[in-house]
């Protein structure tokens, strides 16, 4: 479950504003040491159910999220164009 605390722009009254820390992204272990690499953060535990995926260069860029279902198709095609390399 996701961990909610009070934004540090809130202030010290009673009209605050409260976000949570969604995932732990963390990288795929086929990204290797270069620089193309992607991270992904599970995210089904959260009212969203879905899988992240981003650009690990771009962390405070857009993020694709996926139900279960499509990020393992996803994984599929990859892996598939993968042996077809």
């Amino acid at each position: 479950m996701a961990d909610w605390f009070a934004s540090s722009y809130s202030g010290n009254g009673t009209n605050c504003v409260e976000v949570a820390d969604l995932g732990d992204w963390f990288k795929s272990s086929y990204s290797g040491n270069g620089q193309d690499c992607v991270e992904v953060a599970d995210l089904t535990h959260t009212p969203h159910r879905r899988i992240a995926i981003r650009d690990s260069k771009n962390p405070t860029g857009p993020a694709l999220l996926l139900t279960p279902a499509h990020f393992a198709a996803f994984i599929a095609g990859v892996r598939a164009e993968d042996r077809a390399a």
